[in-house]
């Protein structure tokens, strides 16, 4: 296995890990062949066993078999923590614990996300794997890295700071608000590096400009938590901060991240990544449009198949710095676009059950428009060849399964945007 030898965002020739450099077939070999150990720890987590019950994990070693299984979704997550928080706050999703939990043991932390949703930290060192991401953004060992993302509830904080202790580095823990303090400190210690939302450093670098401080240390940054626009990280490098993008969750921890060829996101090395049509397990061609589903390799949170509800589509080739691994295209929306129409909602995975009883319909968009009140739903779908009786065969679907009327538009193969978008809510409001 060899390495390759790119420019990194330092200025320095450095060779890439072997890992991110290796062949695509021999990622995926290992990948696959990691995968029914993986199975088998999911196994041993009572919500995930009762959903795998009779699986053998052996038989999943391959893109097919793993694509069989179900798709856990964050509302089904939050949904049974609720139903089971009285006797194991994680729902019965993680292997790992303290004490009164099921006797469990091997919980380094225990975080809080919105919902509120539990997850665990595990013992592993950059148990989140973050380290990856902010050597590819040009940290190295012994920088300072100035640490603005929360450290309480939830696991944004111990995220970064476990990824760069990883890599050498020295962490200031800022957390989030306090700007002036927090400028005072970069002021004061000078670090190297910044990691947080894109926004709080937009608003330190501009109060530092208003207040006279400086922030010239920081040269490099790793930036997450929301969208990067292209104007913000070129005001940026005018000030000879380059700033990277990665995409991480609390459930999964990182997923991609940025390189200095920022073409796209590459894949962490950790995890098999689907992109599926939304409200659907079922993947979808390279290109496509569809929600981010996640299997990380590790036993200890084993969620198979986990729905991120963010929309992104696979680049096609290999980024130009040498690694190897899949890319993706970044956050592209949410998958999550349920409507309420005339008192019912109607959900992404009904839109699918009208095309899975259609094969000839290759693709479809539900819109709904008009008022609230006076609401119109129309389903667009691209059929090359239309049987007749094509359009009332799917209003007559479209009513079955919704419980509502909807008229139907035929249209031609590749004339729905390729953005994910299933159902498309045009209405006005107010």
């Amino acid at each position: 296995m060899s390495s390759s030898t790119r420019p990194t965002p330092t200025g320095r020739d450095e060779a890439l890990p072997a890992l991110e450099t290796r062949a695509s077939a021999e990622r995926e070999a290992a990948w696959f062949a990691a995968l029914p150990a993986q199975v088998a720890a999911a196994q041993r987590a009572p919500a995930l066993a009762e959903r795998l019950a009779g699986l053998d994990p052996s038989s999943i070693r391959s893109r097919e078999a793993l694509a069989r299984l179900p798709v856990t979704r964050k509302s089904e997550l939050l949904e049974r923590q609720r139903e089971r928080r009285a006797e194991d706050p994680f729902g019965g999703f993680s292997t790992i614990g303290w004490r009164q939990l099921r006797g469990l043991s091997g919980a380094r932390r225990v975080f809080q996300s919105p919902g509120p949703i539990y997850e665990p930290e595990g013992q592993a060192p950059d148990y989140w794997r973050l380290s990856r991401a902010m050597r590819a953004a040009g940290f190295r060992s012994g920088d300072l890295v100035h640490n603005s993302f929360s450290y309480h509830l939830t696991p944004a904080g111990s995220m970064m700071e476990t990824g760069a202790h990883a890599l050498g580095c020295t962490v200031f823990p800022g957390g989030v608000g306090n700007t002036d303090l927090q400028l005072e400190a970069m002021a004061d210690l000078r670090p190297d590096a910044y990691v947080g939302t894109p926004s709080f450093l937009r608003i330190l670098a501009e109060r530092a400009d208003e207040t006279g401080r400086s922030i010239a240390s920081v040269r490099r940054a790793l930036v997450s938590g929301e969208a990067f626009p292209a104007a913000l990280r070129d005001r940026l490098a005018e000030r000879g901060l380059q700033a990277y993008q990665c995409y991480a969750t609390a459930d999964v921890g990182l997923i991609a991240y940025e390189t200095e060829a920022r073409e796209g996101l590459v894949l962490d090395e950790s995890l098999i990544v689907e992109i599926v049509r939304p409200g659907t397990g079922d993947p979808v061609p390279t290109g496509d449009v569809g929600e981010v589903v996640v299997t990380v390799l590790q036993p200890d949170y084993p969620l198979l198949r986990f729905g991120t509800g963010d929309l992104s589509a696979f680049l096609p080739g290999h980024c130009p710095t040498g690694r190897t691994a899949p890319r993706i295209r970044g956050w592209l929306g949410r998958a999550d676009q349920t409507a309420k129409v005339r008192g019912m909602f109607v959900h992404p995975s009904q839109v699918a059950e009208v095309l899975r009883r259609h094969p000839e319909v290759a693709r479809a968009r539900l819109v709904v428009a008009g008022e609230m009140a006076d609401d119109r739903m129309t389903l667009h779908a691209e059929c090359a060849a239309p049987p007749e009786g094509l359009a009332q065969a799917l209003a007559a679907s479209l009513r079955e399964v919704t419980k509502l009327r909807g008229e139907v538009e035929l249209c031609a193969p590749g004339s729905l945007a390729n953005d994910g978008r299933v159902i498309d809510d045009i209405r006005k409001v107010g």
